[in-house]
C-alpha cells in the first residue's frame, strides 16, 4: 500500500506509479486479454468451420510457397498443429510481459502462464466435432513455454541494454 506524505496528503513523486508503467502494464494486459480471445473463438469453432479455415490458410502459404519458387508444401495437419504452437507461444509471451511490469517476483507467479497452456484442449471438448487430444496439449504448452522463454530473453537484452547505457561514462 502506498503512503502518503504527512505534510499534505499527496503521493510524493517517489511514490508515485510511472506513466510509463502504467502504459505498459494496459498494453501488455490487452494483448495478453485479446490473446486468450482469439484463442477461445478458435477453439469454439466446429470441427468443420475450424477445418475449412485451417484448408484456406494451408492453400495460401502453399500458393505463398509456389510463388517464390519453392516446391515443398504444407500439410493442412502441419499448419493446424503450427497455428497451435503459434498462438499459444504468443500468449506466453504475453502473459510473461505483463507478469513483468506487474511484479519483479516473475519466477513465482509463473505458473500462471503455464496454466493456461492446458485450457485450450477443455475448450474443445465442448465444441462440435472438435475434442481433446494429448499431443496438443503437448503442443500447446511447448508453445507458452517457447513464449515465455522469448519474453524472457527480451527482458535479459533490455536489462542489459539499460546496464550498458547506464555504465557509460561521460567524456
Amino acid at each position: 500500500m502506498m503512503q502518503q506524505n504527512h505534510t499534505n496528503g499527496r503521493l510524493t513523486d517517489r511514490e508515485r506509479t510511472p506513466v510509463r508503467l502504467i502504459v505498459l502494464r494496459v498494453l501488455f494486459t490487452l494483448f495478453a486479454a485479446g490473446t486468450v480471445v482469439f484463442i477461445f473463438f478458435n477453439s469454439m469453432q466446429s470441427g468443420a468451420a475450424s477445418g475449412l479455415r485451417s484448408a484456406a490458410v494451408t492453400q495460401w502459404l502453399n500458393g505463398g510457397l509456389a510463388r517464390v519458387g519453392v516446391g515443398w508444401r504444407f500439410s493442412e495437419r502441419l499448419v493446424r498443429k503450427l497455428g497451435h504452437f503459434s498462438e499459444y507461444a504468443l500468449l506466453g509471451f504475453w502473459l510473461m510481459l505483463s507478469l513483468r511490469v506487474y511484479t519483479r517476483r516473475i519466477l513465482s507467479y509463473i505458473s500462471w502462464p503455464l496454466f493456461f497452456g492446458l485450457l485450450d484442449e477443455g475448450i474443445q471438448m465442448f465444441a462440435d466435432g472438435r475434442g481433446s487430444d494429448v499431443r496438443d496439449v503437448v503442443i500447446d504448452f511447448s508453445g507458452v513455454v517457447f513464449g515465455l522463454l522469448a519474453a524472457l530473453f527480451l527482458l535479459l537484452l533490455v536489462r542489459m541494454f539499460h546496464v550498458l547505457r547506464e555504465s557509460k561514462t561521460p567524456l
